[in-house]
């Protein structure tokens, strides 16, 4: 990928749009089939097949424009979910011609302020810590080598595998383990550690599975030479 401001803002718009569209999709939680060792079943929203892709984005910027864009672009998101998520609620109480249609958009899309404020604060950790330990490795790795040949997958995996721990953990303990009260109810413990590696476990996977996209679209930069 060229080195040019149409390429970054393009970035910027599927950051935002992944983003967007994983926090509209979150509501959904389906069955992945899987199961832990204790038989619990392994569950997770479908907002989590997407929002990885976010990671991958902001290693891109960060890769080739530098930390600061890769900032940008956490802020870029922060700021767009507010937005998007006031013009919900809002479009909820508007009155409605169809009742049917009103409570299948309460269900799909409405906000409970819990789960407004899981998917807030775990984005908030998540895409700082990736920026963060993305440069602090990169940055380590050049000052000793002089050059950041043979090591763009070592920051790139590091910073997306932790980060995406922490939004999982962060995520589901806020929205279903207080949100749904799972945390106080200790029937429901194996189901939100389930949860939790179920989400891990798909966002680890497209974190391994997004390497060569990385290499792909930033083997052209200069800094990657």
């Amino acid at each position: 990928m060229k080195k040019t401001e149409q390429n970054l803002n393009l970035l910027y718009v599927l950051f935002v749009t992944f983003l967007v569209t994983a926090n509209a999709m979150a509501s959904k939680v389906f069955n992945t089939g899987l199961t832990l060792p204790g038989g619990a079943p392994i569950t997770l929203t479908v907002g989590a097949i997407c929002y990885p892709f976010t990671f991958l984005i902001t290693d891109i910027i960060g890769e080739l424009w530098g930390k600061k864009a890769s900032q940008k672009a956490v802020v870029y998101g922060f700021l767009c979910q507010i937005v998007s998520t006031l013009f919900i609620i809002i479009a909820r109480y508007l009155p409605a011609v169809d009742g049917e249609v009103q409570n299948a958009y309460v269900t799909m899309l409405g906000q409970n302020w819990v789960f407004v404020i899981a998917s807030l604060t775990a984005f908030s950790a998540s895409q700082s810590w990736d920026v963060f330990i993305f440069h602090k490795i990169r940055d380590a790795y050049v000052k000793k080598r002089g050059t950041v040949r043979g090591g763009r997958w070592i920051w790139n995996n590091a910073s997306t595998m932790t980060s995406q721990l922490i939004d999982s953990v962060i995520y589901v303990v806020i929205a279903f383990g207080l949100g749904f009260g799972w945390f106080f109810n200790k029937e429901m413990h194996p189901t939100l550690i389930a949860m939790i590696i179920g989400q891990y476990v798909i966002k680890f996977g497209i974190a391994a599975l997004d390497t060569p996209l990385f290499y792909l679209f930033t083997n052209r930069s200069k800094q990657a030479e």
